[in-house]
């Protein structure tokens, strides 16, 4: 059975680290190192980094290990 996270996400474009956070989905200490170390696409307006549903979507589908 393949996860649909784009059922299991909320509506939105964009999605800010404490948003992420907030859904439980990826602790904003994780994301922080995963933007830094570049392994998460990341959009920066002004001084804030927003995450968009799609390279979120992307990142836990690459990440995810489906069960027997």
């Amino acid at each position: 059975m393949k996860t649909n996270f784009d059922e299991l996400l909320p509506a939105g474009i964009l999605f800010s680290i404490k948003t992420i956070n907030d859904m439980s989905l990826i602790k904003s200490d994780l994301l922080k190192k995963l933007i830094y170390s570049q392994k998460i696409e990341v959009t920066k307006l002004n001084s804030k980094n927003f995450i968009s549903r799609t390279a979120l979507v992307a990142y836990l589908e690459a990440n995810t290990i489906p069960a027997e």
